[in-house]
């Protein structure tokens, strides 16, 4: 049985610092962006995520890409 995955959707999230909690933790923000062009490499979205970071007041920690794929039995 051969199974092949289809990528069907993908999306940019930016993880940014937003502060610390009361025991002194790094607390986290999520800003998601959905309907990323699946054909993106990783430099491409990297480039946007530095443009959205100059717009933001806190500090961006991590760059994350989430694609969903689709398994298909051929």
């Amino acid at each position: 049985m051969a199974v092949t995955a289809d990528m069907v959707n993908s999306q940019l999230q930016l993880v940014f610092e937003d502060g610390t909690d009361e025991d002194g933790n790094v607390k986290f923000r999520r800003k998601s962006f959905n309907n990323v062009k699946m054909e993106a490499d990783e430099e491409q979205l990297y480039k946007v995520a530095v443009a959205i970071e100059a717009l933001q007041q806190d500090l961006l920690a991590t760059i994350e890409r989430n694609d969903s794929s689709v398994l298909v039995d051929l």
